[in-house]
């Protein structure tokens, strides 16, 4: 029974699924933070989308 726990408290594999799960949770709250309505990388955004989109409309007339 000693050699099972023992075991079970010396796997560390759930342990890097859980960080990668925070990670990850940390990484798209800066990217919604960073894309934000009152951000100037979301305004860059929008203007080089609508730009591209213009682009594209206008090659097919």
């Amino acid at each position: 029974m000693f050699k099972i726990a023992k075991q079970y408290i010396q796997n560390e594999s759930g342990v890097t699924a859980v960080e990668y799960a925070i990670l990850g949770v940390a990484m798209s709250i800066i990217v919604l933070a960073a894309l934000s309505q009152n951000s100037d990388l979301h305004e860059a955004l929008k203007t080089a989308f609508v730009t591209i989109q213009t682009n594209i409309n206008n090659a097919g007339s």
